[in-house]
């Protein structure tokens, strides 16, 4: 698979549009996808920073040159808008018309939407969240429902994706979301190696179902960090709940309780999650049959792991593997 423009965009070559508002949802953007890994994928993405004009950047400290005009969003295979300005979301000023237009545009050519933070206010200003789920920092989301009644906003997850747009909440929300496409585009191998490039969390779910990443554990002595550590490399092995609370040195109700405040689901999600993204890894980077990877994921018989891939990442493994193995003789997983 290969990668294309952001402004944001993908396919060979892929194009990603970017727009210049706020500095740190940018950077982050930018940093994902501006900064080839030809050892990973190449083609990389195309990135593209779009502004009024052709120039534009946030105050303060630091200024931008755009390398595009707003038109630049149309031909994108994804456009990203990392945020918009203050006065929009604190003093409800209209998001510009021009950024407007654009969107639309964009999205009418066929774009991939995505907003970061309160990037968001610029899709639903654009009529493109209308009826569906978004998100935004939790700081944000009473203002943006309070705007567009039409928009079905969501503060308790970290990132939404509903096909053709997706949103996310603030901060390292919008990284997690930037993983989760580089994933649905290259692969989970490619995003794991690339969250591992960049020092965090191999993408963390966002509530939706759609080529999700589980979280890895923290590594924290005190934390759950060391227990679930040790669950994600016994995978092939049964694990109860039960058996997890022992080692971590809790009653099972306590353990249960920290997961689902860490991580915002229970244990046994917490381990088909890790489950379907061994799966995930196994399918891109070996050529075993199903029933192997059935059994070194722990998710049991192939009719077990068609089941559980199937509702978690919404295709078929053998389509998966399809769409992700990379060229080259596959390993043989030994």
């Amino acid at each position: 698979m290969t990668a294309g423009t952001v402004a944001l965009a993908v396919v060979p070559d892929h194009r990603v549009g970017v727009t210049l508002w706020e500095l740190y949802e940018l950077s982050i953007a930018a940093t994902v996808f501006g900064i080839p890994h030809p050892d990973l994928a190449d083609p990389w993405y195309d990135l593209r920073l779009c502004g009024p004009g052709g120039e534009s950047g946030p105050g303060g400290l630091l200024s931008l040159r755009a390398t595009h005009g707003l038109e630049g969003l149309v031909g994108a295979d994804t456009v990203i808008v990392p945020s918009v300005p203050d006065a929009v979301v604190e003093d409800g000023e209209e998001v510009p018309a021009e950024l407007v237009e654009a969107l639309r545009a964009a999205a009418a050519a066929g774009a991939r939407m995505v907003s970061l933070c309160t990037g968001a206010f610029a899709l639903a200003a654009a009529g493109l969240l209308d009826g569906r789920r978004a998100t935004a920092h939790w700081q944000h989301t009473g203002q943006l429902a309070a705007r567009h009644p039409e928009v079905i906003v969501d503060d308790s997850v970290l990132y939404t994706d509903e096909g053709s747009v997706l949103t996310s909440a603030g901060a390292t929300a919008a990284l997690d979301l930037c993983l989760h496409l580089v994933r649905k585009d290259l692969g989970a191998t490619v995003a794991g190696q690339l969250a591992r490039r960049l020092v965090v969390p191999a993408h963390r779910t966002g509530g939706q179902a759609q080529f999700i990443e589980a979280p890895l554990p923290p590594s924290d002595a005190d934390s759950l960090g060391p227990v679930l550590q040790w669950a994600s490399e016994h995978l092939a092995e049964p694990l109860t709940v039960e058996g997890l609370a022992r080692r971590a040195r809790m009653s099972p109700r306590t353990f249960h309780r920290r997961v689902q405040e860490a991580y915002g689901t229970t244990p046994l999600q917490w381990l088909l999650q890790q489950r379907v993204a061994r799966a995930q890894t196994l399918l891109e980077s070996t050529d075993l049959p199903v029933e192997q990877i059935g059994d070194r994921s722990g998710l049991g018989t192939a009719a077990n792991l068609r089941r559980h891939f199937l509702r978690t990442v919404g295709v078929s493994p053998s389509d998966y593997r399809r769409a992700f193995r990379p060229s080259g003789p596959p390993s043989r997983g030994r």
